[in-house]
Formats: structure tokens, sequence, C-alpha cells
């Protein structure tokens, strides 16, 4: 955490801050994030937020770097109830933490840290995810060439990202979400679409 030497930070106020930072991203948006708006929701002082984070993109990127966005669901016992297990949370609207997310996904074009951000938040749980699905499809000899999991993950963050940035609440319905791994990503992984093998979200 960023600081000035002096009296020591309270570990209290940074948590503070950072939740108003992450209900306004969520509520209003990244254009509508400044110190002015923290502070006044938080009932702290500007000096206080600039002692912790010289900008607004270093705040953010801790906030949301800490996020659980993407867990990986318990083993199924096939590659497609793996799969329908991970995307259970498509069919639910944005929740708090992706409505904050989603809110700077336009902006990270052009800042580090909020590139950053994203990348703690949805890439690399994305790929450790990939990673320990296809392992286990490799394992049940599901899948016998490891470099389709390459495009399984490709396809799959390009649909998680498409999640973050439509129109909408986010929410897919539970038979779109079946269509999309039967349809799109099972292909993808090298297996026949519409696998027979039977999963339901739940």
């Amino acid at each position: 955490m960023t600081g000035t030497p002096g009296r020591p930070l309270s570990a209290e106020l940074s948590e503070q801050l950072l939740s108003v930072a992450v209900d306004i991203l969520a509520e209003d948006g990244w254009g509508r994030l400044n110190s002015d708006r923290i502070a006044a929701r938080a009932r702290a002082g500007k000096a206080g937020i600039y002692r912790r984070w010289p900008s607004m993109p270093v705040l953010v990127r801790q906030a949301v770097s800490r996020f659980d966005l993407v867990p990986v669901p318990a083993d199924t016992g096939s590659l497609r109830g793996d799969l329908l297990a991970l995307l259970e949370r498509w069919t639910r609207p944005l929740g708090r933490e992706e409505r904050a997310t989603a809110s700077i996904v336009g902006a990270a074009r052009f800042d580090d840290d909020l590139r950053a951000a994203l990348d703690a938040a949805i890439g690399q749980p994305l790929t450790a995810a990939v990673t320990e699905l296809g392992q286990r499809a490799l394992e049940r000899e599901e899948i016998t060439d490891p470099a389709r999991l390459l495009l399984l993950g490709s396809v799959l963050e390009a649909f998680w990202w498409q999640r973050l940035s439509a129109a909408g609440d986010g929410a897919t319905g539970p038979d779109q979400v079946e269509r999309i791994v039967d349809d799109v990503m099972l292909p993808a992984a090298g297996l026949p679409a519409g696998s027979p093998q039977p999963a339901a979200v739940r």
C-alpha cells in the first residue's frame, strides 16, 4: 500500500475507502469516481486518500485485484459439467463486484493500472480455471490434444468479457448457457457438439 512517512495508516479506514470506491464504481461507473466523492461518502479527508494511493487507477487496482470473480468449481466428473458449473454465475445478474469491474473495461485500454486490475480479477483466474478444468479432462481422457485448451481459454475469455460489456444486467438464461457450452466451448476443446453427458445449471 502506498503511503508517506508520518502517522501509521489506519487499516480500517483503508478498507472503508476501498469499499466506498467499489460502491461508486458499481453504482455510477468509472467516470464518476474521484477523491471528492470517496471522501464525502466515507466522511474522510482527501489527504488520507492520497496518502494511500497516488491516483484513482492505483486505488482501483488494489480494490478490483482482490475480487474473486472466477471461482474454480468442484469436479463434476465431466468437462461439460465443469464448464456449466463454472458458468453458473452467468445465469444471475452482475453482482456489485462484477459491476465495478465492468465499469473500468473501457478505460483500461488507456491505463496500465486498470489493465492490471482486470488481469488480476478476470484474466489470470480464467487461465487458472481453464488449466484446472483442462487437466481434469486430460486425466479422464476426454481431451487428447492439450493444445485445444488454448482455444477453449480464448473462447471462454471472449464470452466472459462480453458478459461484462454487454448492455443489460448480464444475466443469461440457463438454456442459453447450455447451448454456449454444447455448441461452442466443447467443440473448441475438440469434443463433439451437444455432448450427451448429463449436467445442468442449477
